[in-house]
């Protein structure tokens, strides 16, 4: 049976200059968060972050309840969704999805259900169904990777991608990507997906070292298939030959640029609190009489040895 994360805060309602305190106070607002499991590093800072925002929430307002599901597929994620409209009977939902195509349909039905939604991340296969999309830039990230390989190897090498699972995350980073070394004489040997995680980086990067002699750089995409890159290089002793463009901001690897390594010159920023930014905004919509419907962009910072110790924080899960 399904296990949810709830935790009744008892603090007195923090305001915001927001709607009327005594009115809220009457109504039990419950907020389904439906986010994948702790599968790899950047899954594990979002669990750390709702979980965070979950308990700051319900200390601030005492009449909402938020109520997390945690998933280890899009079977299981769909299965927590209809739960939580049947069973807990939700105000409103958040959730990053595990996939797009499989969950698109099921954060459908949540909203034909009168539910709120806010999608985060990973967007689904049709547009219009969320109230609230909440994001990082993933065509900016994309595009701001492919920037600094393409400058870094003045315009021409031979390179590899390692993908993310096939959402609509992926889909644009890679498409940011692959514009902006368009023109340019920089080669894809190939691109294979590598799921966003350790394992399946350093299989795919293994594939590649062994087929093609020559790499000068890797575009991973994600820190935690950077560590797996990382390892599959060392293994092979081609340290330097090539470098590598990750993306997340894992303190791991904000160390290594942090400390000049130059196998991962630079990261780019792609942070899992933005889950409680998604949380907040939802709770806007029953504490404020402001308008919170649209879309949230973050940016795609560039991480580089000389602003590296800014964004390191050696205590969090990721």
């Amino acid at each position: 049976m399904k296990t949810f994360t709830k935790f009744l805060g008892a603090a007195c309602i923090m305001g915001l200059g927001l709607a009327s305190g005594s009115a809220m106070a009457q109504e039990k607002i419950k907020i389904g968060v439906s986010i994948p499991a702790a599968t790899h590093g950047w899954a594990g800072g979002l669990n750390y972050h709702a979980a965070e925002a979950e308990k700051r929430i319900e200390a601030a307002y005492p009449n909402i309840d938020v109520i997390i599901a945690t998933a280890k597929g899009a079977t299981e994620q769909a299965n927590d969704l209809e739960d939580l409209v049947s069973v807990q009977n939700i105000d409103a939902l958040v959730v990053l999805p595990f996939e797009s195509d499989p969950l698109t349909v099921p954060v459908q039905q949540v909203k034909q259900a009168g539910k709120f939604v806010t999608v985060v991340d990973r967007g689904l296969s049709l547009p219009g169904i969320e109230d609230v999309y909440v994001a990082g830039n993933n065509p900016e990230l994309g595009r701001v990777s492919g920037e600094y390989i393409k400058k870094r190897l003045d315009g021409k090498g031979k390179i590899v991608i390692l993908r993310g699972i096939p959402t609509v995350v992926d889909e644009e980073r890679v498409e940011g990507f692959l514009k902006e070394i368009e023109g340019s004489d920089i080669e894809v040997l190939d691109m294979k997906h590598a799921n966003w995680n350790r394992d399946d980086g350093y299989e795919v990067m293994q594939d590649f070292l062994s087929r093609f002699p020559k790499i000068d750089a890797v575009w991973a995409q994600d820190d935690d298939i950077t560590l797996g890159v990382i390892e599959a290089i060392k293994q092979a002793d081609r340290t330097d030959e090539m470098f590598i463009v990750g993306g997340a901001g894992m303190k791991d690897i904000i160390k290594r640029v942090m400390d000049g390594d130059k196998l991962t010159p630079i990261d780019v920023l792609y942070p899992p609190s933005m889950i409680a930014t998604a949380m907040d905004i939802t709770v806007l919509k029953f504490v404020s009489n402001g308008a919170v419907e649209g879309r949230y962009i973050l940016g795609a910072t560039v991480v580089t040895e000389e602003n590296a110790k800014n964004f390191y924080f050696p205590d969090s899960p990721f």
